[in-house]
């Protein structure tokens, strides 16, 4: 993977409907600000229950969107990501259809997860509690199928996305059969989606146990034996996030957004150095993602709140959330937890412009923070154009992470990109891309409390990032590319 900067994007949310208007962007105005781009789920279909990441066919490119060559094309100028979506497939999908019309005589029985392949013998209540779940109730819906066979399926998610047995040999075959797909078409890294609840064993949570470990290692392998480079997908403590580090090519930074929160609310720098000093460096930055911004990721771990505390303590954390909804004037709120049908009751549904009070100056510190920890930056499409919550879209769709996925039109990219907030932000990106100095050695300093320093230094070139975390400004010094005097860049 480039060490450069990616784009994370809707193909038909971002300027246009299809992979070609895309590539456009890219290419055009978006030219030497990304060396890659992770395209959410763009299989058919992209506008089931959860927005693509309930496919009805894996191994197919929406037509709305284009095909394989479209893929291809994309893959030939720019590195592409796409997702795997491990733990699920569509109840439309046409295996779940002949499991349905034929049950236990259909060749894609064992492919979808009962209650009854974990539990044989039958479950206690404490066996069911004990299930790890995002979401308020039990992980299972009963299904009535088509031929009149009555299952309790699982269904971690939503009811329409039913669970994928990985440990059996059909679905061993299925997940096999979309890593050739994709390894075929140009994709050059694929990431792990709701790997973290693949494995189900009963008597344990089904939740990053040991056997789910083992089978990212597994899958994590057989990607690198296809050409592909691994990103796991996982919101959890994170202490796991580091020990997940040390079996795969690359991890979600999930700590560092709501760090950086923390940092620019509270005007001390101590949690966010203290993270930076451990946090494992085969990691994919972020502040922003299709999802909300991660609470479970700095906060205690919920099975044993004392000995395993979080990065904050747990009354700033409570203060963070309530900060993002003052922030963005309570239209978090209305996206967040209970309201708005979430399916992610430990994440605050926003965008990061809002959830920093709309502050140009202490939103390009936030970036620059990101560009500078080490690691892979990754830019959502929202993010890259300074969004503001959607509540029209939330209105309409109820569902809360909506607030944080407009449509753009071709028109509002390219007017959005004229706002100055976002023309830095581009310039910002195009220096981390090509600077020297970031494929050297980067070290960290706090010089007092409310400040900060980050600095990367390869050779002679050299860039640092020195902020002021109680006003909210900062600045980048570095040597400049071709030679003469120091590069100073102001973030305001």
């Amino acid at each position: 993977m480039r060490n450069e900067v990616q784009l994370i994007t809707y193909v038909d949310r971002f300027g246009g409907q299809t992979l070609t208007e895309l590539q456009e962007l890219l290419a055009g105005p978006l030219l030497g600000a990304f060396g890659g781009v992770h395209l959410l789920p763009f299989f058919y279909k992209i506008d089931g229950a959860d927005a693509g990441f309930d496919p009805i066919d894996h191994t197919r490119v929406d037509d709305r969107l284009g095909d394989w060559s479209d893929i291809r094309k994309l893959s030939s100028n720019i590195a592409v990501m796409a997702d795997v979506i491990v733990n699920h497939m569509s109840s439309e999908s046409p295996q779940f259809l002949d499991y349905s019309q034929k049950g236990s005589a259909s060749e894609y029985n064992g492919l979808f997860l009962t209650m009854e392949a974990v539990f044989p013998e039958g479950a206690t209540e404490k066996d069911l509690l004990a299930v790890y779940r995002p979401r308020p109730g039990m992980p299972f819906t009963v299904t009535t199928l088509a031929n009149g066979e009555r299952r309790l399926l699982w269904t971690t998610f939503t009811p329409q996305q039913i669970d994928i047995d990985v440990q059996t040999p059909a679905g061993q075959a299925y997940l096999e059969s979309i890593l050739q797909k994709l390894s075929q078409s140009g994709v050059t890294m694929v990431r792990l989606d709701a790997v973290g609840y693949a494995i189900k064993k009963a008597g344990t949570n089904c939740f990053m146990m040991p056997e789910t470990f083992e089978f990212i290692k597994a899958f994590a392998q057989r990607g690198r034996e296809l050409g592909l480079e691994v990103l796991v997908e996982i919101h959890s403590y994170y202490k796991r996030q580091m020990e997940i580090a040390q079996q795969v090519d690359w991890v979600y930074d999930f700590a560092l957004p709501p760090l950086v929160l923390h940092a620019l609310e509270f005007g001390r720098s101590g949690p966010l150095m203290n993270w930076i000093a451990q946090r494992p460096n085969n990691a994919v930055t972020v502040l922003d993602t299709h999802d909300g911004i991660g609470i479970i990721d700095i906060g205690a771990d919920a099975t044993d709140r004392v000995n395993n505390p979080g990065l904050v303590p747990p009354q700033e954390l409570d203060e963070l959330v309530e900060r993002i909804h003052r922030n963005s004037q309570g239209q978090s709120r209305q996206a967040t937890g209970a309201a708005a049908s979430n399916l992610d009751l430990y994440q605050v549904n926003c965008t990061f412009f809002d959830a920093l009070g709309r502050n140009g100056s202490a939103y390009l510190v936030a970036r620059a923070i990101q560009f500078f920890v080490p690691g892979i930056p990754q830019v959502y499409y929202v993010g890259l154009l300074a969004g503001e919550n959607d509540m029209d879209l939330l209105a309409q769709s109820k569902v809360g992470r909506d607030i944080n996925r407009h449509y753009y039109s071709r028109e509002e990219v390219l007017a959005d990109m004229n706002k100055p907030v976002v023309q830095r932000l581009i310039d910002l990106m195009r220096f981390r891309n090509s600077h020297l100095a970031f494929g050297g050695s980067f070290t960290s300093a706090a010089p007092a409390p409310h400040l900060l320093t980050l600095s990367w230094r390869h050779q002679a070139a050299y860039a640092r990032l020195e902020v002021d975390l109680l006003t909210k400004s900062g600045r980048i010094l570095a040597s400049a590319v071709s030679g003469g005097p120091e590069w100073v860049f102001e973030l305001k």
